[in-house]
C-alpha cells in the first residue's frame, strides 16, 4: 500500500466533481464561486498529492456518530499578523484510498523561515502552485470524504492559536465561509491532559515531537513538513485518547467551532 509520506510524479487526480471551467461551493446559504479558472485550475490540481494510509482510527462509534477525524497541520511564513500558508496537509484518520491531502501554497511574499520548514520561495511562487483555488479544493475534498449530513472533525496542534487562525484568514482572503459542520480539535489542549496524568517528568515537553518521543513513533520524512507533522499526529491522537480514555462524545465536547476563534 502507498503511503502517504510519498511523492508520486505521475499521481492521478481523484474527481471531486470539480467543473473545468467554473468551481462553485454552497456555504452558509450563500453561493461562492471561483470563475475563469479553467486551465490554471487544472495546473493547481496536478500539483496537488493525494495518496493512500492506513487506517489510525479503527472505531466504528465515530461513524455511528456520523463523524470523520482529519489530522491537519500547515506550515507558514512566519507568525499570524503577517505570515502566510506555505503548505497544508491533510489526512482522514479512518484511512484509505486517497486520503492524504498535501500541497505547497504560494504565499504571494518571501518566504523567510526557511530554514525552519525547507520550503524556499522559489518552491512556492511558480505557475503550478495553488493561491486562491487553493480553499475551494480543500473544501471538496473534506466533502468528498465526508460521513453525509455528519461532522467534521479537524485535529491540529496548537490548532487553536496557530492552525485554525491561519486557516480562517485564508478562507477570508477567498471570500469563503468556513463550513458550519466542520469542528476542530486542539491536541496541545490534549496534551496538557496528559501531562497531568503521567507527571512533567514522564512527559517534559508537550509539542508534537515531545509526545512522539514519548510514544517512540518513528518520524516520517523532514521535521517541520506539513505531511509529516499530520503522520505524527496522526499517530499520536489514537494513543492520547487511549490513555485519556476519551470516547467520541468526549472529543466532540472539546472541539471548537471556527467562530470561536478571532482573527481580526
Amino acid at each position: 500500500m502507498r503511503t502517504c509520506s510519498m511523492c508520486y510524479s505521475n499521481l492521478q487526480v481523484p474527481k471531486l466533481g470539480l467543473q473545468s471551467s467554473s468551481l462553485g461551493l454552497t456555504s452558509l446559504g450563500r453561493r461562492a464561486t471561483i470563475t475563469t479558472i479553467s486551465q490554471p485550475l487544472l495546473k493547481c490540481l496536478r500539483s496537488i498529492q493525494y495518496s493512500d494510509a492506513p487506517a489510525k482510527i479503527l472505531d466504528n462509534e465515530f461513524l455511528k456518530h456520523f463523524v470523520k477525524v482529519f489530522g491537519l497541520d500547515l506550515e507558514t511564513t512566519g507568525f499570524f499578523e503577517k505570515g502566510k500558508i506555505v503548505e497544508i496537509a491533510v489526512r482522514d484518520l479512518h484511512g484509505g484510498k486517497n486520503s492524504c491531502f498535501q500541497t505547497l501554497v504560494n504565499p504571494e511574499q518571501h518566504v523567510p523561515n526557511s530554514h525552519i520548514h525547507g520550503i524556499t520561495t522559489d518552491m512556492v511562487t511558480h505557475s503550478g502552485v495553488p493561491r486562491y483555488a487553493l480553499i475551494p479544493i480543500l473544501v471538496e475534498y473534506i466533502k468528498s470524504r465526508q460521513v453525509p449530513g455528519g461532522h467534521v472533525i479537524l485535529a491540529a496542534h496548537n490548532a487553536r492559536c496557530f492552525d485554525v487562525p491561519f486557516l480562517l484568514k485564508e478562507f477570508s482572503c477567498c471570500s469563503f465561509d468556513v463550513p458550519p459542520d466542520w469542528l476542530f480539535l486542539d491536541t496541545l489542549a490534549l496534551a496538557r491532559e496528559l501531562r497531568k496524568l503521567h507527571g512533567s517528568k514522564a512527559l517534559p515537553k508537550i509539542s508534537l515531537q515531545g509526545l512522539r518521543e514519548f510514544y517512540r513513533i518513528p518520524l516520517e520524512g523532514s521535521n517541520h513538513r506539513a505531511m509529516s507533522d499530520v503522520n505524527v499526529l496522526s499517530s499520536i491522537l489514537p494513543n492520547m485518547t487511549f490513555d485519556l480514555k476519551l470516547g467520541v462524545d468526549d472529543l466532540l465536547q472539546r472541539t471548537f467551532k471556527a467562530s470561536a476563534c478571532n482573527i481580526t
